[in-house]
């Protein structure tokens, strides 16, 4: 097959000619056009910069994060302008994109999220290929946890998010907690939400929660733990596998209730060394009323002194009752897949973002337009990534998240530049180049929990420093030859 140009209009606009066909594929223009249209954003006429290509902005701001903004337009458009009748014509400038972006918001890039970021693992069926990796006992692996991400210093940001309050002092730069549910199969980010540096995370995990859903086995970091949070998630009718905190120590009398609530045996230690018991709530009231939830603790510990936490007791808590249904051994190797989770804020902040490159925007709006607009782009990413693993018949984590970064970079301009016949064949070459894109087998291996840190020997930057004096004139005129 050879490679047919696309055709330009003379009557097409600029903005009507400025599509994100291979991006598409995952991101409709439909649902962005109605998107548009639910939070109010009409247009009364054809802009070169219209609310539509401002949305592709966003999302190629977290496509192409080393890029300043008019560079990220340059680069997404740099097909179209190949084929473009006229070779002068210019495309917008940094403050009109600011503008446009002002205008367009937060709300849209936010419903933009929820409505396209959806479970992209499929369940084995009759003739289809499951996605590998994802499922435990028939229900989907998923993860809530949290990071902070820095942002510009601006009194805006400082006044909305805050700087996070530290043993020398504030942080160096505002900072924004950022809380994430995961598919751990497919490193997909399905929900997520922003908040101050200072808000706990079981506050912000418990808005997560409306993207839960019964097939589901939510797993929980320690500092997650919580009757709340835990309860809410088994009201949604999910299932909960959590590590618990040293501190905490369950009653022993309330096993029998907890067997009974389980139908199972009245003894409190189950056929493979579990303990059958319940939790309550913090506060007085609810536990006189009786209020408690049956669950299930694993103990277990490392015997490869080479492990951190050997010879150590750990603890998990599970609503998954049975032990035969869901083994115990099962059950400590999926909690261990929760550092997906940590692998894809990796993804996120180190190989996408550039960590520790902070934020661009200037504003709180802004802030969390970009923030959404990254997890959007990952999201595209993960999605394609999916599609080569299932074809392949791999499990997603075999492939390599950098190389598909580079190869959805490149395929922007290519799928503009083709004629709409052949982009099924771009497709399918893309997606054959992803699943050529593999990791080698993951090592046995561990590394100290260790960073680098250079003492600087400046003095930290203060509110005082914000309104320096600045130079009344130009260099050469303040010289003064002696």
């Amino acid at each position: 097959m050879n490679f047919k140009l696309r055709q330009i209009k003379p009557e097409q606009a600029w903005s009507d000619a400025m599509t994100m066909d291979g991006l598409n594929r995952i991101m409709p223009t439909e649902v962005i056009e109605s998107v548009l249209r639910v939070e109010g954003r009409r247009e009364q006429r054809t802009r070169k910069l219209s609310f539509a290509l401002t949305v592709w902005i966003v999302i190629g701001m977290g496509l192409y994060t080393d890029r300043a903004i008019q560079a990220v337009l340059k680069t997404m458009a740099s097909g179209l302008r190949l084929i473009w009748p006229d070779w002068t014509l210019r495309t917008a400038n940094a403050s009109a994109i600011c503008q446009r972006r002002t205008q367009l918001g937060s709300r849209v890039m936010m419903r933009l999220f929820q409505t396209v970021c959806l479970p992209l693992a499929s369940a084995d069926t009759r003739g289809t290929r499951g996605t590998r990796g994802a499922f435990l006992f028939g229900l989907r692996l998923m993860a809530i946890d949290g990071t902070l991400d820095d942002m510009a210093d601006t009194p805006a940001n400082g006044l909305v998010f805050g700087k996070y309050p530290g043993t020398k002092g504030d942080s160096a730069f505002p900072k924004v907690r950022s809380l994430l549910l995961v598919e751990c199969g497919t490193h997909a980010v399905v929900d997520a939400g922003f908040w101050p540096c200072h808000i706990h995370e079981r506050v912000g995990a418990r808005r997560l929660l409306r993207s839960i859903t019964p097939d589901m086995l939510v797993m929980l970091d320690r500092g997650l733990y919580g009757f709340d949070l835990i309860n809410a998630v088994v009201q949604h009718g999910s299932h909960v596998l959590v590590r618990v905190p040293a501190q905490v120590v369950f009653d022993a009398s309330a096993g029998a209730s907890a067997s009974a609530s389980a139908s199972a045996s009245a003894s409190q230690r189950l056929a493979d060394g579990s303990l059958l018991t319940c939790i309550r709530p913090s506060d007085y009231a609810r536990r006189k009323q009786g209020v408690v939830l049956a669950v299930r603790v694993i103990e277990y510990t490392f015997t490869d002194p080479a492990r951190p936490g050997f010879d150590q007791t750990h603890r998990l808590m599970t609503t998954l009752l049975d032990p035969v249904a869901c083994p115990a051994l099962d059950l400590v190797c999926a909690f261990h897949e929760r550092w997906e989770v940590e692998l894809t804020i990796d993804e996120l902040q180190t190989h996408q973002r550039l960590n520790p490159k902070p934020l661009r925007s200037l504003t709180p709006r802004g802030v969390i337009q970009e923030l959404y607009g990254l997890l959007i782009a990952h999201y595209i990413i993960r999605a394609f990534m999916h599609q080569a693993a299932v074809r392949a018949n791999l499990d997603p984590d075999q492939l390599s998240f950098v190389g598909a970064f580079r190869l959805v970079q490149h395929a922007v301009s290519e799928f503009q530049l083709a004629h709409p016949s052949i982009h099924p064949h771009l497709l399918e070459r893309l997606l054959c180049d992803i699943a050529q894109e593999r990791l080698p087998d993951r090592r046995n291996r561990i590394h100290p929990r260790v960073v680098k840190r250079h003492v600087l020997r400046y003095i930290l930057k203060r509110p005082e420093h914000r309104l320096w004096l600045q130079p009344a004139c130009e260099f050469r005129c303040a010289v003064r030859l002696i």
